[in-house]
């Protein structure tokens, strides 16, 4: 029999993201980032100058940030102990919004946490993606987790049979995203493992619907 399968997102989930993204953008670029728009584009703005930044400057630093920055990335608390966890009822992966040049990079840097999964890369919403891992795997039953709501709506539109859980790990953002579980895409909505890994164990065991 297949073993049950989780397919996780990183950034926000598995590591902190944007609060290094934000140091990173004060110290070498001058730019405040606010922690509290969405979408977050809305939240940056350069010092001393009162023009916005326009998106493909925006799309720009996050490239630099992942090109550069990515060792300044921690883990989100109670996530390495979660994983490991996790893996030992099922298989899991990442699927991550990232250029595919960035796969074995992002690979590396959740094995440098003590956490080693395979990494599927991706770009724009991530349903298809999902059903073609699903696919791949077979699994009895599969778990979602990510942070951002329209990634959720994809899933439940190309992949309705996985549970979905909606995650937001960095508490400054946390309440400022749309809340998948609220528009009717996610089964849950936990931010800490605490709460989580309990959760997940449970639909992956079929004992939660």
């Amino acid at each position: 029999m297949a073993r049950p399968l989780v397919v996780t997102d990183c950034d926000e989930v598995l590591l902190h993201m944007v609060r290094h993204f934000r140091d990173w953008l004060d110290e070498e670029h001058g730019i405040d980032f606010a922690l509290k728009g969405d979408p977050f584009i809305q939240s940056l703005s350069r010092r001393n100058s009162p023009d916005p930044l326009k998106d493909e400057e925006v799309w720009s630093l996050l490239e630099q940030f992942f090109v550069g920055e990515m060792a300044r990335q921690t883990a989100i608390e109670g996530s390495v102990e979660a994983i490991r966890e996790l893996q030992r009822e099922a298989d899991v992966v990442v699927l991550t919004n990232l250029g595919d040049h960035f796969a074995e990079s992002r690979q590396r840097q959740l094995q440098a946490h003590g956490i080693d999964l395979r990494v599927y890369t991706n770009q724009g919403p991530k349903g298809a993606a999902l059903r073609r891992i699903f696919d791949e795997y077979a699994p009895a039953r599969a778990v979602f987790i990510d942070d951002i709501a329209k990634h959720h709506a994809s899933a439940a539109e190309e992949v309705p049979e996985i549970g979905r859980l909606h995650f937001c790990g960095e508490p400054a953002i946390a309440g400022h995203v749309p809340c998948a579980f609220s528009g009717g895409h996610a089964h849950a909505r936990i931010d800490n493992w605490q709460e989580a890994l309990p959760w997940l164990l449970e639909r992956l065991h079929g004992v939660r619907p």
